[in-house]
């Protein structure tokens, strides 16, 4: 997410910021996104090969640095389709990679590897299984399908991420989060069951449901997709939430209440407005205020930001914040926030009063409803959404305050004139709050403790600047991580890095120089019970990627 101008703000896709046997039991879809198969409009699987001329548009996702040039394209349109798809590959003994937004990072599902893609979009239906008593949602879905249909049929959400094309199939398995996870938790703090598409030791494919019940068999199943990413277990066909607790039949009570209105703050400092010093005391105060803010519950530990901290080749520093409006003093806790972060960048400031809220020169905030406030958010960039840019991204979580060591070598990458992307830049992501409410052990996310995560990002447009940003953003980020092998090592201070931001370097000795594999870095020790769940369900290892689940 980069640059941010007055009226709205320039991002790049940090994912604000990407998967019972055959005959499984389930209800009847209900719902407007019922599904092509469902509704009997269309059946069975499409197939596109290099002939056909939709190739083109499904052999690559959002970042065009990766681009495959798989034999074909599988397009299911159900869980049977599913199973003959991966059972089709396995017999042919062809790589088979699975697609559903297409905002994965790296090259985990279009590599040169690839011979068939499953992409899932076609299996996009949300509704709700009175059977299960929970909300049925396709793998192929994306989130701005999951907030239109739950919001729209029953007034309830999940905190999912700010980007809404994202596909739920890696976003969920991931640990997604978003603007309203400080408030509610993560995704996966709501999920319910999972259905995955796996391949046992005889090579057969079939559909598992697993649950989070205690006495459930495939248990260990359903928690390596609260967190443990995408491409490691098998196929997700889809996704059941409830929130753990809610009684009653009635839907509308079994999820969390999407607000009705939200505050969305964004504010601008024009670069030549920052000076070193300030840039210090703002990247500083943005880390204690979260470490102060950060009990379950409260209004302030329900306020959610991002903070961009564009290459000063962009023009603006720039931040966003989102808030339940109808949280108590929601205005004043707002007003204050904003005063304080003026304050320590140390700019002067013109009071200007907007929704109740005490806003400056520097920032403009709009009181609107929930769902048109995320679409919003998610849709006034110029690059969030852009199919055509190219993109690296390294990630960090926090525990503390930006150490001022780090503070100070970020400043100079910022700051610095080498050639790169006016989209270059460092991202700051709030964690805390409900977050924190729950342990590091109780879901595949490790990092609970965490007070906020970073991004450093670039995205570009031409080939020919692949060096220049790669180079930038690997630059800054060993600088910054020097004192601990070039990455941030869980060590009381920075604690990992985070799976749905996916990062190839961190397998490489050439950039991780700490004595943390990758595998620890994103999962700690969580990351033992997920090999022994890969040993149980993909033994094979068919499903694979350069940062998959090792077995």
């Amino acid at each position: 997410m980069k640059t941010l101008k007055r009226r709205g703000f320039l991002t790049a896709g940090s994912g604000v910021a990407v998967g019972a046997a055959v005959g499984f039991q389930t209800t009847a879809l209900g719902g407007n996104r019922a599904g092509a198969a469902e509704s009997g409009a269309r059946t069975g699987s499409v197939t596109v090969t290099a002939t056909d001329p939709r190739y083109a548009d499904l052999r690559s996702g959002m970042n065009q640095r990766w681009v495959a040039a798989p034999e074909k394209i599988v397009l299911p349109r159900t869980t049977a389709d599913v199973v003959a798809a991966v059972q089709s590959a396995v017999d042919a003994g062809k790589r088979i990679t699975v697609a559903g937004g297409g905002h994965c990072f790296e090259d985990f599902v279009y590599n040169d590897e690839t011979k068939t893609v499953l992409n899932m979009t076609l299996m996009n239906a949300v509704s709700f299984d009175s059977a299960r008593g929970a909300f049925s949602v396709q793998g192929g879905a994306t989130l701005l399908d999951v907030y239109e249909e739950l919001h729209g049929g029953w007034g309830v959400t999940i905190p999912g991420g700010i980007c809404h094309s994202v596909g739920v199939g890696g976003h969920i398995a991931g640990g997604g989060f978003g603007m309203l996870s400080r408030q509610y938790g993560l995704t996966v703090d709501h999920l319910h069951a999972v259905e995955v598409v796996v391949v046992d030791a005889s090579g057969t494919a079939k559909a598992v449901v697993a649950t989070r019940a205690a006495d459930d068999p495939h248990k260990d199943l359903f928690w390596a997709h609260t967190g443990g990413g995408g491409g490691s277990f098998g196929v997700v066909t889809r996704y059941w939430f409830r929130t753990p607790g809610a009684t009653g039949s009635d839907p509308a009570g079994l999820l969390p209440k999407a607000p009705s209105e939200v505050y969305i703050s964004n504010l601008f400092w024009p670069w030549d407005k920052v000076t070193e010093d300030g840039f210090n005391r703002l990247v500083a105060h943005y880390g204690e205020w979260l470490e102060k803010n950060n009990t379950p519950g409260t209004t302030a530990g329900s306020l959610f930001s991002w903070m961009l901290l564009n290459h000063k080749s962009s023009g603006t520093l720039g931040l966003i914040i989102q808030l339940d409006a109808s949280l108590p003093d929601a205005a004043q806790v707002l007003s204050d926030h904003l005063a304080g972060l003026n304050d320590a960048l140390g700019v002067s400031t013109t009071p200007v009063r907007r929704e109740g809220v005490v806003d400056s020169q520097y920032s403009t905030t709009r009181k609107l409803p929930w769902l048109r406030g995320t679409k919003y958010v998610g849709s006034v960039s110029a690059t969030q959404l852009d199919p055509t840019m190219r993109g690296v991204h390294k990630s960090s979580h926090l525990l503390k305050p930006t150490p001022a060591a780090q503070i100070d070598a970020m400043y100079r990458h910022l700051t610095n004139t080498d050639k790169v992307s006016p989209f270059a830049g460092i991202v700051y992501a709030s964690a805390g709050g409900r977050i924190s409410s729950v342990s590091s052990t109780a879901t595949a996310v490790a990092q609970r403790g965490a007070i906020m995560k970073t991004n450093f990002e670039s995205v570009w447009y031409e080939a020919g600047d692949d060096d220049a940003n790669l180079g930038w953003v690997r630059n800054a980020f060993a600088d910054v991580y020097a004192d601990t092998g070039g990455v941030p090592v869980p060590n009381g201070v920075t604690d990992g890095c985070y799976i749905n931001y996916p990062d190839g370097d961190l397998g490489d000795p050439t950039y991780n120089k700490s004595s943390v594999p990758w595998h620890d870095l994103y999962w700690k020790g969580n990351y033992a019970r997920l090999q022994q769940t890969k040993r149980a369900y993909d033994p094979k290892n068919i499903f694979r990627h350069r940062q998959s689940i090792r077995p």
